[in-house]
């Protein structure tokens, strides 16, 4: 037990601090249909990671992780750009995502092809490795975070009132595309900190599959905080305590227990219906 606490320990809260912000990040990306931003965006930090290679700038530079900014940020605005009201919406956004995700994807095996690492790296943002993280950088993921958090605390009223309840947010007046490049650019500065430590995949599950369960049961916002972030903890605790037992690769062994788990949550929701859920934001 002592050696699975030693090990283990520093992944653990590492993914606490994932979930701290993607369970909260999650909630807006199901609450607006948006299901692959986060895989889009990631995708774009991968591409920038990438172009860097070769130029000679390693990945884990200061440098390196200003490419994967820039094109993280670049990929937030063509999101806000195409984004259109309700009624003049023809194409659903998440076209557009995938999309993006696809030319992105593209691009990095056509820059990969020409970096002497390119494979390897591209398959450390696949996978990442949240087992060797260590307390630095788990630092810097938590202060990072907490910049993110703190400017969506304070920008809350407009980012919960467009996720939530988009005619309310036009019928304001509200410029909606200003609104959403920032929230898709905080989000940015968020996964590109996060790939390189969990990979792609691992993030992508942290986003959508806690948000995924928690609105299986509910729909206010301080009750979809709550199970997201329990059922995240507990998943991540089990997932890495199996990865320690049976020495399988621990962030494809945390997502398939994220699976699993979700799959629990949706037969007890099937088997014990819940009263009609309301649609408020307390």
């Amino acid at each position: 037990m002592s050696d699975l606490i030693q090990l283990m320990i520093g992944p653990f809260v590492a993914c606490m601090v994932l979930v701290a912000m993607f369970g909260y990040l999650g909630i807006h990306i199901i609450a607006r249909e948006v299901i692959f931003v986060d895989l889009s965006l990631a995708q774009m930090a991968a591409l920038g990671s990438t172009c860097a290679l070769l130029i000679g700038v390693s990945p884990d530079s200061r440098y390196g992780y200003g490419f994967s900014l820039a094109f993280t940020i670049l990929g937030a605005l063509i999101f806000a750009m195409t984004r259109t009201k309700l009624e003049r919406r023809r194409v659903p956004q998440e076209a557009i995502i995938g999309i993006v995700f696809v030319v992105a994807s593209a691009a990095t095996i056509l820059a990969a092809h020409r970096a002497a690492t390119g494979a390897e790296a591209v398959k450390d943002i696949l996978v990442g490795s949240i087992l060797w993280v260590n307390w630095p950088g788990i630092v810097n993921l938590a202060l990072v975070f907490l910049a993110v958090g703190l400017f969506q605390w304070f920008f809350r009223e407009h980012f919960v009132t467009i996720s939530m309840d988009e005619r309310s947010a036009e019928q304001r007046g509200w410029n909606i595309r200003w609104w959403d490049f920032l929230f898709y650019v905080s989000f940015g500065v968020a996964i590109t900190m996060a790939v390189p430590i969990a990979g792609v995949l691992l993030v992508f599950t942290f986003l959508v599959v806690p948000a995924v369960i928690a609105f299986l049961f509910t729909r206010r916002m301080a009750m979809l905080l709550a199970i997201s972030w329990l059922t995240s903890a507990f998943a991540s605790a089990v997932g890495l305590g199996l990865s320690f037992q049976f020495d399988l690769p621990t962030g494809p062994l945390i997502v398939c227990v994220f699976g699993l788990t979700l799959l629990g949550a949706g037969l007890i929701c099937s088997r014990f219906p819940l009263p009609a859920r309301g649609n408020g934001n307390g």
